[in-house]
């Protein structure tokens, strides 16, 4: 498929894109339906937009990749996932609409104190911020490779014309527009992966039957690990702990997937929402395990060299452009553009919503959407958009690993002390030294490095994505340690 053809499709895509938010914001561009989609959406779309925020380009090309190396032993991850959604249907969402909230961590200032609740909104910043530049170099990779390197396009530039894309289409209606943009990316990216499947099956001669089978009994289908606990990154318990707490850190705690549960009307369909959403995921997450499966099966079958690719990302992107036919290559480009579009979309608009309620406290002012409001809310937009490719830039310098590992390996460090303040505020009555908060904010992802580097060393354990449960475990006794024994004067 030549390049052209594809900047021809990505184009296309972009300008349907455009087209969607023009109808959705042009009798509402206010700071409203920007940050909570004036309370009005309807549960159904929402869970079904989640699932293209939730999976990511990551999702779609590093998963698949993986799988040569791990088997199918990410389901583990998965099931906790799973686990952790229902957490925060059920004891999370109650919280944050009985309180009303627009930014979650309005209720870390109310529970512990004003700082608590800079460091919690600093740490989201941080953490979406370099989550979603991680999500977006996946994709730029492979956009450069067989798009822009055609052109001899600086990399630099492929990340800028990305954002300045889901720019233009999001800086109006915000979380209205992405609300409808993501359910229509959604069904691309589903049926990018089912229609992955068939097309990677016909060319294997396999029909439905024969395809289940093939997955069920390759080398790539184990599930479940249970040995070596203390070597092991595998070992299912570290596997489904770390799918828990990531989960609740990066979606329950995370003021992107909080949103647009908080834009619907009631707790119950809020709950409704988290609840299809669960199932979907875990159902989805099988097919992107399969398609890597019949990925590896067909490399075994034409010849191609694995290890000669960079890095096992690149495997669906080289079968799917480079030797399928030009329909599965297209369906290809459709799923990765969907993906990369819903999740980095969302992350502008979350991340310009927190900044503008935590630090501008635009839910403070008598006219929240008065024009000079709205235009900084634009300001604050292009200024994460800037930021966001400042640290891609870095991530191509010093990566060296699966960007799916390396995203939850991040969340382990960023999100953990987010993880350790909710759940000290949740669980205890007792008061935080809030001045001292930021500071365990920042000692506590330490301890956790210098452990974590020198754990087999010291215990004979290897760390998996268990590191977010230690690091948020460090914060909440460093807090009970130097905090107060008087109560809270605000129940919840």
């Amino acid at each position: 498929m030549t390049p052209a053809i594809l900047l021809s499709f990505l184009l296309g895509y972009f300008a349907l894109l455009v087209g969607v938010a023009y109808f959705t914001s042009r009798n509402s561009s206010d700071n409203a339906s920007f940050f909570i989609a004036n309370r009005n959406s309807k549960w159904y779309l929402v869970a079904f937009g989640m699932i293209g925020t939730a999976l990511s380009g990551v999702t779609f090309i590093s998963v698949p990749g993986a799988v040569g190396k791990s088997e199918f032993g990410y389901f583990q991850f998965i099931l906790g996932n799973a686990v952790g959604f229902i957490i925060i249907a059920t004891i999370l969402l109650p919280l944050y609409y009985r309180m009303n909230l627009i930014s979650i961590y309005t209720y870390l200032e109310k529970r512990l104190g004003p700082r608590s609740y800079k460091s919690g909104a600093v740490i989201f910043l941080v953490s979406r911020t370099i989550g979603s530049a991680f999500r977006l170099y996946l994709v730029a990779i492979v956009l450069q490779k067989f798009i822009f390197d055609a052109w001899n396009v600086p990399f630099w530039l492929t990340i800028v014309i990305c954002l300045v894309l889901i720019w233009l289409y999001t800086h109006k209606g915000g979380l209205k527009t992405i609300i409808i943009t993501d359910t229509m990316q959604t069904v691309f990216l589903l049926l990018s992966v089912v229609l992955s499947i068939i097309f990677i099956s016909k060319s294997l001669n396999l029909d439905i039957a024969g395809t289940i089978e093939a997955v069920k009994t390759s080398s790539y289908s184990k599930i479940f690990f249970w040995e070596d606990f203390m070597g092991s990154k595998s070992h299912f318990l570290k596997q489904f702990m770390g799918g828990i707490f990531v989960t609740i850190a990066m979606t329950g705690l995370d003021q992107d997937l909080m949103q647009k549960n908080l834009s619907m009307k009631t707790i119950r369909e809020a709950q409704k929402n988290m609840f299809t959403f669960t199932g979907v995921f875990v159902v989805m997450n099988i097919f992107f395990l399969s398609v890597g499966a019949l990925l590896y099966l067909y490399a075994a079958k034409n010849g191609i060299d694995v290890t000669a690719l960079k890095t096992p990302d690149h495997l669906y992107p080289e079968i799917a452009l480079n030797h399928l036919n030009i329909i599965p290559g297209i369906i290809f480009m459709l799923g990765l553009t969907a993906a990369t579009f819903a999740t980095t979309d969302s992350a502008l608009t979350a991340l310009t919503t927190s900044f503008c309620v935590d630090f501008l406290h635009f839910d403070k002012k008598e006219d929240q959407n008065a024009p000079a409001l709205v235009r900084q809310r634009h300001m604050v937009h292009i200024g994460f958009s800037v930021l966001m490719v400042l640290v891609i830039l870095v991530f191509k310098i010093i990566n060296d690993d699966s960007v799916v590992n390396s995203i939850f390996t991040a969340a382990g460090y960023t999100y953990g002390p987010l993880v350790g303040l909710f759940a000290f505020g949740m669980l205890t009555k007792r008061g935080v030294a809030d001045r001292l908060v930021p500071y365990i904010c920042i000692i506590s992802p330490v301890l956790c490095y210098i452990i974590n580097s020198n754990s087999v060393h010291w215990f004979g354990y290897v760390m998996s994505f268990e590191l977010i449960v230690l690091n948020g475990l460090i914060t909440f006794l460093l807090l009970w340690v130097t905090g107060k024994t008087s109560l809270s004067q605000t129940k919840f």
